[in-house]
């Protein structure tokens, strides 16, 4: 190698992107194992996922306070004794309740596996649900909400989402301080008694895997009363609201607009999802995108704005989000529907084409660093329910999509009247 020439660029467009298969087992319960064994160092990333979220509760914040709870308290650990497990072998344990799932995840070294999964069958299975913890997560829940809720951002997404599914609807509702202090201890039991002890579960791990890892997942977990995951939730149709235009004055003396102008879109099944987030990424997508060069880089009206699609496993939306001064958020929204009409009427140029398909292979091939990335994509695959070979799918449309199939998709789906606009002062 002579170190003094550089080396040939190559696009990514021309790289063979693979994602590494996963391991298959099932514990003596029948709970289902996928398990990515690679890595240098010898570290290990073990969630495991409940079909515990909101989806599931009968009262508002039943689902996010058993959730947190898990880790205050059993019939055998007080809650500064379980942490004390897991910070004594410097690993950490973690817990997340999102609106289909919940999640608790377990960091650690690899030889210190056989140590802490008794920790994690001791929170699942004898998890005491104290009152005065729930008492103390009221409060600092009720702090954190105060606090957010002064900020105009924060008042934006809750609106928003409940005007794109209904405010009765799991992605649309949201809680107030009345809702967090009303959760009742009793209920907060019998939800963890349902969709923990005895709920379903599903198990991702990764790294750098003990060769007793499954024994030993079967000693403590696969004597558990859980049972192998459906990977369907309860069907709630969304209800939208009939207005798609609002302002909302949040703060008399805010100098800044929250915006977020939204419409629903299927999810990850439908045949078109897989182009639609180049075309996103075209639109708002990266920081190169044609929103971030006109509304930042020429009109100055913003830091920073993108458009998504969020990563729900129903019913989904396209979203635009930012912040502008007040003063400019009308012309940010009319820019961002001269930029939706722009791709309808003309065809996406072949270079910057090229510049935004190596942008997402460039950012997929990040994403396969790892053992942790590459079970993180499996997971997104598997709770998904789309079929194994999505990702490659998905690289094939990357690599083979046109300018014209672009420019139809912009008509089909990028029509200002179908979108819902907010901006919150």
């Amino acid at each position: 190698m002579n170190r003094t020439e550089m080396p040939p660029i190559k696009d990514a467009l021309h790289f063979d992107l693979r994602l590494k298969p996963y391991d298959y087992y099932e514990l003596n319960n029948g709970v289902p194992v996928y398990a990515i064994h690679a890595g240098a160092q010898e570290v290990l990333q073990l969630e495991l996922v409940f079909y515990a979220g909101n989806f599931y509760e009968s009262q508002k914040g039943i689902a996010a306070a058993t959730n947190f709870l898990l880790k205050n308290g059993t019939e055998q650990r007080s809650a500064f004794q379980i942490n004390e497990d897991f910070e004594y072998y410097g690993a950490y344990c973690n817990r997340a309740c999102y609106n289909e799932t919940a999640v608790i995840s377990l960091h650690t070294l690899s030889k210190h596996t056989d140590k802490l999964l008794p920790v994690l069958e001791d929170m699942i299975s004898n998890s005491t649900m104290p009152e005065e913890e729930l008492s103390i997560y009221k409060q600092n829940a009720k702090q954190r909400l105060t606090v957010n809720l002064k900020k105009s951002e924060f008042v934006a997404d809750r609106l928003i989402n409940g005007y794109l599914y209904g405010t009765s609807h799991p992605y649309g509702t949201s809680n107030n301080t009345d809702d967090i202090e009303a959760i009742p201890v009793d209920q907060v039991r019998a939800f963890y008694d349902r969709y923990y002890r005895n709920g379903q579960c599903a198990i991702f791990v990764a790294g750098h895997l003990p060769a007793n890892l499954i024994e030993s997942m079967n000693r403590t977990l696969g004597g558990l009363k859980l049972s192998k995951p459906t990977f369907t939730a309860p069907e709630i149709l969304p209800a939208p609201a009939a207005e798609k235009k609002y302002r909302i004055e949040h703060d008399a003396n805010g100098v800044q607009g929250a915006i977020r102008i939204a419409t629903p879109f299927p999810n990850r099944h439908h045949p078109d999802f897989k182009k639609v987030m180049v075309l996103n990424t075209v639109f708002g997508g990266f920081f190169g995108s044609r929103l971030m060069s006109n509304i930042r880089e020429e009109k100055g009206y913003t830091y920073g704005i993108y458009s998504y699609l969020q990563n729900h496993l129903a019913t989904t939306a396209w979203m635009i989000s930012t912040e502008a001064g007040k003063d400019v958020a009308e012309s940010a929204i009319a820019e961002v529907y001269h930029e939706m009409l722009k791709l309808q009427t003309e065809p996406v140029g072949a270079d910057e084409l090229m510049l935004v398909k190596n942008y997402m292979l460039g950012s997929i091939l990040g994403d396969l660093d790892g053992p942790f990335h590459i079970i993180g994509r499996w997971k997104n695959i598997i709770l998904n329910r789309v079929d194994a070979s999505y990702f490659d799918e998905s690289i094939q449309v990357i690599k083979t999509i046109t300018p014209e199939e672009l420019q139809q998709l912009a008509k089909q789906y990028l029509q200002p009247e179908k979108f819902y606009e907010l901006v919150v002062v």
